[in-house]
């Protein structure tokens, strides 16, 4: 079976393939770069496309607290939904952990491409500032 339907581009981040061509990824490769490409931009950060991308980068400063969680949850929920049409979210589970680096949300993303109906996962780690006490 074809999935030309899901489409194939330039791979990110851009990189040289062993001929010396740029990478490419294709089909659910292509979905999975393009979710990332939404959650890893801020929204006014294009300049020709001011509305793409993602509100979680309004959020940085927040305090790791469930009403941040339930924030990032939503920034997410609504970017997917308006910027990846090919796939249906699931479920956006935000987790928030304190380690060494800082304080971060890892954004757990289950999701169907609506062509296939195959389900995949995608982690998406989210730091926020430290604040200084």
């Amino acid at each position: 079976m074809s999935k030309t339907f899901l489409g194939k581009g330039l791979g990110f981040p851009v990189t040289v393939n062993d001929n010396s061509i740029l990478a490419e990824a294709a089909f659910e490769e292509s979905i999975r770069q393009s979710i990332w490409i939404i959650l890893a931009t801020a929204k006014g950060e294009r300049v020709m496309r001011p509305d793409f991308g993602c509100g979680i980068y309004d959020l940085v400063f927040e305090v790791n607290s469930p009403s941040t969680v339930g924030k990032v949850s939503q920034a997410v929920r609504e970017a997917l939904l308006r910027f990846e049409p090919r796939i249906d979210v699931l479920d956006v589970q935000v987790t928030s952990v304190s380690d060494f680096e800082g304080e971060k949300l890892l954004i757990n993303i289950d999701y169907q491409v609506r062509a296939t109906n195959n389900v995949f996962n995608l982690v998406y780690p989210f730091y926020l500032e430290r604040s200084v006490s």
